[in-house]
């Protein structure tokens, strides 16, 4: 009679741990997005090596169970079979119209600022997740020592420092831009709304995808807004554009290729190498908002539209509002060939970009402090992603369909046609719970059976209970 070798005996033992922690996977003892045991501890716990631990974890690696996130350990992989269904893509009639979503949005931004409600409207991290004591420490030691450089405007294009900082990051995005490429802003709504005017004028036709961010619609006031279908997953419908492009008069386009919000979806490179150039060879200008570039869940961070760039057409559009301080107002552009155009506009519209913040902001990316930060928020946004997505298949009513961002923190939400949105906002309201109804995503004020939810809070007991009773509101027996 054979024995079993110790190959063998290791070859069982690690089979058995990966069976165990897919048994408490299965039973929801770990749930998506949580952390499984570190290596260490669980070769405690079953008192087996480290190298086994290790093994075990591969192999549910390889099931797709779990996933390994950089220096950070191992979690549980939200699955296919835990999702519900997406949404499927927009179609909108292609037919330009005027902007009239400002008198809706007025409310939902007054619900949001009560400080009694769950937050589940706007867009904005929990600030728990943001770096706050170190930036207060960098402002008081910029207003100490570059006191008198701080109290004086800095014209544009902006702070030598900042610019200088954002230009090095370019080379993340695909680009290799210069301190002299860039103008700095109060955000990344002014950001949008100078480098529309820069290349259009009231009245002009310009191409949006279809939802897109409310702010958009608000940038684009005076303008006609062409709505373009959009895929969940891939982004603006090409094909789609290009006939539009062929129907109407478009002045400029307006896009978020990363991380579209409310769609959350990122365009393929190879698509937006194709968008540049279709818009080149007509010279359509392509103001490209990418204010969740750096909040991505994979392994690398997606390329701008901007990095194919070669006509000077596309008007890269960003800040640190989602990132780091959304109160500080620090955004930029780097416009291309727009550039003088865009400057004159900033001396009209602000004069200049407080200069504190530009500088404290400045020094929080040359000391490394952001790429530090960046690692732990993209982890908790997504983690958070994740918990929100599974609590609106538990809690939401059958038929309910759901966005599978992969960067970004907000989830856009397809309810039954029997819901109406604006309605299930007031009813939300009532039990002091603030959402985005889905008309403020459409100039044409569609999408009457969605929501947006934001996933920037922290995970917690109330916000899980508010998530049931808008489920229950929206007709969850």
């Amino acid at each position: 009679m054979s024995h079993p070798t110790l190959q063998d005996q290791d070859a069982y033992l690690y089979e058995q741990a990966a069976d165990r922690i897919a048994t408490l996977i299965d039973r929801g003892t770990l749930r998506p997005g949580e952390r499984v045991p570190s290596v260490r501890k669980l070769s405690t716990q079953l008192r087996i090596s480290i190298s086994t631990v290790l093994q075990a974890y591969f192999l549910l690696e390889d099931r797709g169970f779990i996933e390994a996130r950089p220096q950070s350990g191992f979690y549980v992989k939200l699955r296919p079979r835990d999702l519900p269904p997406e949404p499927k893509p927009s179609n909108p009639s292609l037919s330009a119209t005027e902007v009239g979503v400002a008198e809706l949005l007025a409310k939902v931004f007054e619900a949001a600022r009560n400080p009694d409600f769950i937050p589940l409207a706007t867009a904005i991290p929990g600030p728990d997740l943001l770096p706050t004591k170190p930036l207060n420490r960098l402002m008081a030691w910029v207003a100490r020592h570059r006191g008198e450089q701080g109290v004086n405007y800095d014209f544009p294009p902006g702070n030598e420092a900042l610019r200088r900082q954002v230009a090095r990051r370019s080379l993340d995005w695909g680009c290799s831009l210069s301190p002299d490429d860039i103008v700095t802003t109060c955000g990344t709504m002014e950001a949008l709304n100078l480098c529309l005017r820069a290349v259009a004028k009231p009245g002009d036709t310009i191409a949006i995808e279809s939802p897109t961010f409310y702010g958009i619609l608000q940038a684009s006031l005076g303008m006609r807004a062409l709505e373009i279908p959009t895929h969940p997953r891939d982004g603006i419908d090409l094909n789609a554009l290009e006939q539009a492009i062929k129907k109407n008069k478009v002045k400029a386009c307006l896009l978020i290729p990363n991380f579209n919000n409310p769609l959350g979806c990122c365009m393929p490179d190879n698509n937006k190498k194709q968008l540049v150039e279709m818009l080149g060879r007509r010279e359509i200008p392509l103001i490209e908002d990418d204010i969740y570039g750096d909040i991505y869940f994979g392994a690398a961070r997606p390329k701008t539209a901007k990095a194919f760039d070669k006509e000077g057409l596309v008007l890269l559009c960003s800040s640190f509002s989602k990132t780091i301080a959304p109160g500080y107002r620090v955004g930029w552009t780097a416009p291309g060939r727009f550039k003088p155009q865009v400057e004159h506009l900033k001396s009209m519209n602000t004069i200049a970009t407080a200069t504190l913040p530009q500088m404290a902001v400045a020094r929080f990316l040359e000391s490394g402090g952001y790429d530090r930060h960046l690692r732990k928020l993209r982890k908790a946004l997504a983690t958070q992603v994740q918990r929100v997505t599974l609590a609106v298949r538990q809690y939401f009513p059958e038929g309910t369909r759901i966005t599978r961002p992969t960067g970004g923190f907000v989830l856009w939400v397809e309810l039954p046609k029997s819901v109406d949105s604006l309605e299930l906002y007031r009813k939300a309201l009532e039990k002091k719970i603030s959402i985005a109804p889905g008309p403020i995503f459409s100039a044409k004020q569609k999408y009457q059976n969605f929501i947006r939810l934001s996933c920037g809070q922290a995970w917690s007991d109330s916000l899980e209970q508010a998530l049931k009773t808008l489920g229950r509101l929206a007709g969850k027996p």
